[in-house]
């Protein structure tokens, strides 16, 4: 049985067949020798399209890949982007651009790296930040390339990156920004309300209205909304105990753990670790 990652991949590069036969490989006639990649007769003397090995990049921890067409739209995006940002099916990805996951800023900046790829320039390893689910940004090494079709027209671009050890993640300098980078970096231990209001340099009931007013949503539940997602990486990429994740993220016990989570998800964590399971 092929696996619930494989039938979505499938779908998604299918549907897109102009990137289908670029996915990890650019046409570079300017260029030859292994440090620019394998050619596309190196591939095909494999015997495998290309779109059966990309799976892999489904379990591999923390490093997110993506394909966009001409427009910035995402066509197809792995696992680990998904748990980046905080959204549970592709399908709440696809079509979408960066406008739609990023701060304006960030946005901006991977639209004119976009502009550039599209015009034949690879950018290699450089750092920048990219954008979580908690509102805060991690520094990353980042590599994006065109994606060509059969004829060697530029139809797209490719993009993976991976989190910079030992930098600090980055906030936007709105109010909450100090609340939000100490919740990113302490989500596990327990915080109160007054804690975030000092870092913040207001009073609880200021700190209270503006968490309303930003996230919709208490600083209470902002944290175990947040502690919930952490959990994700752990369920997807690890065999570690639900009651040992439970510990690991903040929750007193399993069960107020299992309870946050279907809250949060709509299914209990065994059911969502099963579903990115290969069987």
């Amino acid at each position: 049985m092929r696996s619930y990652a494989s039938l979505v991949l499938t779908e998604r590069v299918s549907s897109f067949s102009g990137l289908k036969s670029s996915i990890i490989m650019e046409r570079n006639k300017a260029r030859s020798g292994p440090l620019h990649g394998p050619r596309r007769n190196d591939l095909r003397r494999v015997g495998v399209q290309a779109f059966e090995a990309i799976e892999l990049f489904d379990y591999i921890e923390d490093v997110p890949l993506w394909m966009k067409d001409r427009d910035g739209r995402y066509r197809w995006v792995n696992l680990p982007f998904l748990l980046n940002y905080g959204v549970e099916r592709r399908d709440e990805v696809i079509g979408q651009t960066d406008f739609d996951l990023s701060s304006p800023s960030l946005a901006n900046q991977y639209r004119l790296d976009d502009a550039a790829v599209l015009k034949g320039t690879r950018i290699l390893s450089r750092v920048e930040l990219v954008g979580r689910f908690d509102h805060s940004a991690r520094w990353c090494v980042t590599s994006k390339i065109p994606l060509h079709d059969a004829k060697g027209t530029v139809v797209g671009t490719a993009g993976i990156t991976r989190p910079l050890k030992g930098r600090p993640r980055a906030t936007d300098g709105a109010p909450l920004s100090p609340a939000i980078h100490f919740l990113s970096e302490h989500y596990a231990k327990a915080i109160t309300n007054r804690q975030l209001a000092q870092l913040c340099n207001m009073s609880v009931r200021a700190l209270e209205r503006h968490f309303l007013a930003t996230y919709r949503t208490s600083p209470h539940q902002y944290l175990r909304q947040l502690r919930v997602r952490m959990s994700c990486s752990g369920l997807v990429f690890s065999r570690k105990s639900l009651a040992v994740l439970a510990s690991e993220v903040g929750f007193a016990d399993q069960s107020h753990f299992a309870k946050a989570f279907r809250s949060c998800f709509g299914e209990t964590p065994s059911a969502y670790r099963a579903r990115y399971t290969r069987p």
